[in-house]
């Protein structure tokens, strides 16, 4: 509910911006940029707006990927985190990990804890405690993985809907230059240049916001995979270790 009720006020007030701009743009002097950009027709505002809303998620996903990357070097983490498992010395690593309050801690904490509670079961056997270790990872990540995709489909479907809505700006302008064209006598000049110039900017907006879209996405998708691969590694390395009983808590 939080999420949509986000996706719903973004996108009314990236449009209000966005048709504020577009009006504004349209009292400029005649021969500046804004004044051509303006000519596009009223598609461009939709355009702009849409460039607004991948600002707006490019900019919340960097602060939740920060937030999620913790306090400090990660494989700096990791190393402790592993010397620690490696000395026994668990809570200690379960007070690093509430220390460096990231995704790949909280998973990791949730391993942690997992083991203890094996261990106050008095649970010996090998195998079964390395089940129990693994469902707490594949529990802890279902968690925290929602959290770091949050809004990547957004900026995707913006992305596909940026470059639809520029190739519809496109189509409107070409049908207004060929209607110039199609006047009797000689062509409307006025007119067909309009038409042109709308087809125009209409594609270029609607790339622009197609080539931000992929663009943000791929890296935000890379970070959340390197993330995924990271919590893997050190989640496989530390239930290696607990499950062979060489750990004492």
């Amino acid at each position: 509910m939080k999420h949509g009720f986000f996706t719903a006020i973004l996108i009314v007030v990236t449009y209000a911006v966005s048709l504020g701009f577009y009006i504004w743009m349209g009292t400029t002097p005649p021969d500046s940029m804004f004044h051509a950009i303006w000519k596009g027709g009223p598609i461009v505002s939709i355009l702009m707006a849409m460039i607004l809303m991948i600002i707006a998620y490019t900019v919340e996903r960097s602060v939740a990927i920060n937030k999620a990357s913790g306090k400090g070097a990660v494989a700096e983490f990791v190393q402790s985190l592993k010397q620690d498992v490696d000395c026994g010395s668990i809570d200690q690593a379960i007070a690093r990990c509430d220390e460096h309050q990231s995704s790949l801690a909280a998973v990791i904490r949730a391993v942690l804890d997992r083991y203890k509670m094996l261990a106050v079961h008095n649970i010996t056997d090998r195998e079964k405690r390395i089940s129990e270790l693994e469902k707490a990872v594949e529990e802890a990540t279902v968690m925290e993985m929602p959290l770091l995709e949050k809004n990547l489909v957004a900026l995707s479907t913006i992305a596909s809907i940026s470059t639809m809505v520029g190739l519809l700006g496109t189509t409107l302008g070409m049908i207004r230059a060929f209607a110039a064209m199609a006047t009797s006598g000689s062509p409307d000049a006025v007119q067909l240049s309009l038409g042109i110039s709308e087809a125009l900017f209409n594609t270029a907006l609607g790339i622009l916001g197609g080539i931000m879209g992929i663009v943000t996405y791929n890296v935000f998708t890379s970070m959340v995979d390197r993330f995924h691969y990271t919590i893997d590694e050190a989640a496989f390395y530390i239930i290696q270790t607990l499950g062979t009983g060489k750990s004492q808590s």
